[in-house]
Parts: structure tokens; sequence; C-alpha cells
């Protein structure tokens, strides 16, 4: 199969050029295997092939005028001629005479400034970046309230209730939005998104969580705070699973990274709020402070619901149910001009017309199935589950929900351990900030290459350090400066290597792996692996440091890093700086390909930068255009 696929794109060189049907039909019979290889079998490259590349000139003009009197763009006939030519050639663009001056001085500025984009995609943004704020809260209030209501709702300590069972309760009152999302709020997605769209999704998943924040702060038992925060996690689900992806179909290529990583940057944000509330009304009389740190998070969702109307739909989204008109218009308002609105809406068209065609009649449990049958969906779906996964297994969460408690148990008082979580928060916002400027420069896979190491070394820091003079005093309060200083210090600087790593990289990655018709279906299946795994860190938090202490609890975690430095090396391909529909080009190269050139690849870094051997050979690219590639 491989060599005849191989055959099939040597000979497309020889065919004349197809109509855009035929293209699709062509695709289709790809998209029954998708195990696309290169044009050469011995070149370890992954083809990108635009899907207008080989339709004729005078085809495409007369499917382009089709286009406009469907969709009732007549009087945008012009701009959209140009627009199609601009992305069927997006290289060649001084050579398209349709084209004036001006448009090729706008093709290009788009190239040398990327940050010049219209106000009204950064107040998307902003909206976006919000709900991220609204979710941080939402998961670190907790972390300072606990201090309080465990003893107040009589969890902990409690004669009713054995210590095995109250790290049980304490586990499962922390963790219980997070098992709502696993279970019930990430799947919601589908069908909220089909019947609301994207923006009301949004809408909804905010109206819970500020609903669910009043009923934890009026809590009158700890079973009642539990099915507030559960409820508050089918907020959490949907809203986490479709404000990236809306991110991500509404931004440009060059920045996509960078605009939909502020998810995780303000989600951060968001915690550092919460930390803060903590600190706030942490002086309080108990029976209120924990009340009011978790009503606090009411706030931020309202001011969301009130904002996201306010934002264009999401073009892709419109045009995958048939809104085309709506789409153009959508684009209009989030591209810097109508030749550039013109040209994606065009682009994306032909590519989700592609798939409609391939995926005509198939359902939600149909798309569920696909994440797992076919090739290319199969690997955005492993990549997506390492990173996920491993955005819990880091360890990061242990110290967004207990670092409170963490610190108590390092030697901290009560009040000083709110004090030094806040800088936990603190720390993990400002550090996100970074890769605003790497994550689309630098590269996914390379920021967690780059950062696993140090959340290993760091962990493993922080957990070696109580072995430091244990206190003595029957309160627990240390009086070694050593000690609390190297647990504080482990414990920042993991904050430091998350944030511009593994704290931004899997929403990001996620939001864009999945091709249009299961992208819904595909982001909740990420999203539920990273709630059912932070719920599983969160109700075994407690039980791991009565049963390995917190030197070896640390340690199993700063264990796991060193295995998903391995995973993302072997099966995480990169996605930066490309189309959402190259994309499908990337996940269809064959893992073993993939995972060869990595191993190669690592290999010749060691050599270069370890065994300092300066006359190597470079590598060629993994991944080229197939005008390039055919070139060589």
């Amino acid at each position: 199969m491989a060599s005849e696929k191989a055959e099939s794109i040597n000979d497309k060189e020889h065919l004349e050029h197809p109509s855009i049907d035929e293209k699709q039909e062509d695709v289709e019979a790809r998209h029954g295997v998708l195990d696309i290889d290169a044009a050469r079998p011995d070149q370890l490259s992954a083809v990108f092939e635009n899907p207008l590349s080989g339709v004729p000139k005078d085809q495409l003009m007369k499917d382009v005028e089709l286009f406009c009197q469907e969709n009732d763009l007549m009087d945008h006939l012009e701009v959209m001629r140009k627009g199609a030519l601009a992305s069927k050639e997006p290289w060649n663009v001084d050579n398209i005479p349709e084209l004036t001056e001006e448009d090729r001085a706008i093709l290009h500025h788009e190239r040398t400034n990327k940050w010049d984009q219209p106000w009204r995609l950064y107040w998307l943004v902003s909206m976006a970046s919000l709900a991220a704020a609204v979710q941080g809260m939402d998961e670190t209030v907790n972390n300072g309230a606990q201090a309080f209501y465990l003893e107040e709702l009589g969890i902990k300590p409690s004669t009713r209730f054995s210590p095995d069972m109250q790290d049980n309760l304490t586990g499962l009152v922390v963790g219980a939005p997070y098992l709502a999302c696993a279970l019930i709020g990430c799947w919601l997605t589908e069908p909220l998104n089909r019947v609301f769209a994207r923006r009301g999704t949004i809408f909804l998943s905010c109206a819970i969580a500020a609903i669910a924040s009043i009923w934890e702060g009026v809590a009158n038992s700890w079973v009642n705070l539990f099915i507030a925060r559960f409820v508050l996690g089918l907020g959490i689900g949907s809203k986490s699973t479709t404000v990236p992806v809306y991110t991500a179909e509404c931004a440009p290529a060059p920045i996509r990274g960078a605009l939909v990583m502020q998810w995780q940057v303000w989600t951060a944000f968001g915690i550092m709020l919460g930390n803060i509330m903590g600190v706030a009304f942490g002086g309080l009389r108990p029976d209120l402070a924990w009340r009011l740190i978790l009503g606090s998070t009411v706030v931020l969702p309202v001011i969301v619901c009130a904002q996201v109307y306010f934002c264009p739909e999401s073009p892709r989204w419109l045009i995958q149910h048939g809104k085309i008109k709506k789409a153009y218009e959508s684009f209009r308002v989030v591209r810097k001009t109508d030749l550039q609105a013109a040209r994606d809406l065009y682009y994306t068209h032909v590519g989700v017309e592609i798939e409609k065609k391939i995926n005509t009649g198939k359902n939600i449990f149909t798309q569920f199935g696909e994440l797992f049958s076919i090739p290319r969906n199969r690997r955005a779906t492993w990549a997506t589950w390492i990173v996920m996964f491993g955005q819990q297994f880091c360890g990061v969460n242990v110290i967004a929900y207990y670092s409170t408690t963490i610190f108590q148990q390092g030697g901290y008082g009560r009040n000083p351990a709110l004090l030094a979580s806040m800088g936990t928060g603190i720390l993990n916002w400002v550090f996100a900030l970074p890769a605003f400027f790497t994550i689309d420069t630098f590269g996914r896979r390379n920021l967690l290459l780059v950062t696993f190491p140090f959340l290993a070394i760091t962990l493993l820091w922080t957990g070696m350090s109580f072995f430091i003079d244990p206190p003595s005093k029957p309160d627990g309060v240390s009086t070694s400066k050593a000690r609390l200083g190297m647990i504080t210090t482990g414990m920042y600087l993991f904050e430091c290597f998350y944030s511009p790593g593994m704290g931004p990289v899997p929403f990001s990655y996620s939001a864009e792996a999945f091709p249009m018709h299961v992208r819904d279906v595909g982001m909740s299946w990420a999203t539920a692996t990273t709630w059912c795994f932070n719920f599983i860190l969160s109700f075994t938090w407690p039980r791991l440091v009565s049963a390995f202490t917190a030197q070896g609890a640390f340690g199993w975690y700063a264990a796991w890093c060193v295995v998903l430095w391995v995973l993302v090396l072997l099966f995480m391909p990169e996605t930066k700086a490309l189309t959402l529909e190259e994309l499908d080009q990337v996940f269809s190269v064959p893992t073993w390909k993939h995972s060869s050139y990595q191993i190669r690849n690592s290999i010749w870094h060691i050599r270069r930068y370890v065994f300092f051997q300066k006359n190597l050979e470079p590598l060629p690219p993994f991944y080229v255009g197939a005008d390039k590639l055919m070139e060589s």
C-alpha cells in the first residue's frame, strides 16, 4: 500500500491538473488510508499539499464564480477571485497578474508584520483570556479555602472519619469539578457547539460557573459543597474545550499558537488571582473566609457573558454549517483587508468541502470512532493524549491545589503558607508570558523537550528538601530556615519552568491538531483526558503523601516527567506556523517515519552539542513544501 501511494504521488507530476471536484476525489481516496509518504521513499519529509495547487486557473475562476453565485457573494466576486489565486500560490504573489501592487503590498506586509492585526481580533482574544482566567480562579480558590473549610465542615481533623476516609473526602471535594469535566462536561461540547455555536457555548459555560460560585459560597455541608463543585465542572469542561478551538479557528496561522496559548497564560493569571483571594480573605474569621474565597469567582464569568456576543462567531464553524456569507463577514472582522478575508474564506471552504465529502452521514459516535480508526486522526489523538496527560502528571496541580497544605507540611503556619502559595501563582503567570513570543518560533515540541528535564529536577529538589530538619514541635511549624527555603525554592523554580512549556502548549496543540469534521469530538477527548487525570491527581495526592511521604510523592511525578520527555520526542509532531489545513499533512506522516527521524535528530544534537563534533553534516528538514520536495 505504501509503495502504491508513493507511485501515485510521483505520477501526479505527469498528469493533467484536476478540477476541484477531481481533487476532492483524490483526497477522499487518500483519506481512506491517510499514510501519506514523501514523493521519494528515501526522503524523510512531510509534504504539505495545497488542495488548490493543481487546479488550472480557468477552472478555478469558474469555481469561484459558482461559489459566489451560490452564496450571494457576487458583489465580492473580484476580490474572491484574487483571494483564490493568492491561496493557490501564496509563494508566488508577485507573479500573479490579477493582483495589483496594493494587493501584493498587503500580502507582503502580512508576512513581515504578523502582529499587525485588526483590533477586533485582539478583542476576541481578550474575551477568551477572561474565560481562561475564570477557569484559573475556579481551580485555585479552593487551595486557600480548604485551609478553613476542611475543619469548618468537619472533614479534617475529625472523630467521625478514619484518617484514610478524611484523605478520601478531601480529595473528593477538591477533585469534584474535574470528575464532572471528565465524565460529562467535556462531552457536552459537541452537542452544545452544534446547537449554540462557539459563542453560545462560552456564554452557557460561564453562566454555569457564576451560579456554581455562589452555590459554593453558601454551602452548609461537605456534601452540598461537593455537589456545587461538581456542577462547576460542567461549565469548566465545555469552556476549556471550546475557547481554545474558537481562538484557533479565528487566528491567522503565523500567530495562531501565540493567540491560542493565551488560554493558558490567562488561566495562570486566574490561578494567581485565586491565590490572592486566599490571602485577601484569609485574615477574616474562618467560617466567613472560605465562603468569600470561593464566592469571589462569580465576577469574571459575568463579565465574559456580557462580552462574548460582541465578538464575531468562528468563521470556520459558520462555513461548516453552510453560512458562507456570515463567515465572510466574520473573516472581514478578524482580518486586516477584504483580500485576506476572501483568501481565507475560499481556502477554508475548499478544505471543509473536502472533509464533508469524506464524512457525509457520520454522527458523533462515528466521529469518535474515527479518532482511533483513521491513522491521521489516531496520531493526533495519541499526541494530544500525551500532552494533556503530561500537563497533569508533570505534577503541576499538586502545587496548584495543595500548595498551602504542602507549605504547612513543610513547616509554615497557615497565613505564611497562604502567602507562599500566592507566590506560586504569581510565578506561574509571569513565566507564562515569554511563551507568547516563543511558541510560534521556537515551536511546541522544543518548549516541552527543553523544560521537562528541569521539571523533573525541581520536583526532586522539592521532595528531597523534606528530609532537612523535620519540625519537632507538635504544631508542625518548622524553625529551620534551610528547610523552608529549599521547599519554597523548589516549588517556585518548578513554576518558572512549567509556565513557558507544559503550561501553554497542551491546549494550544490540542485545539489545532484535529481536522475540522472531528475537531469538537477530538477536543472533547483531549480535555476529558486532562480533567480525568486532573481528578486522579487531586483525589490521590493526600493518600499518596500518607503512603509515600512527601519525598516519595514528589519523586513519583519527577519520574513521569522523564517518561513524558521520551513520549514527546517520539510521538509529538511539530505544528508551529502552519494552517489548520496543512496540519492534515503533518499528522498523515507515518509514526515510524516521524520517530526514526527524531531519534536521528537527537543523536545528531548529542554528537554536536555534547561531544562537540562540529563538522557533522546537517540533517535535512523534516517538513518541506510539496513544490520544494519535487524540485529536489
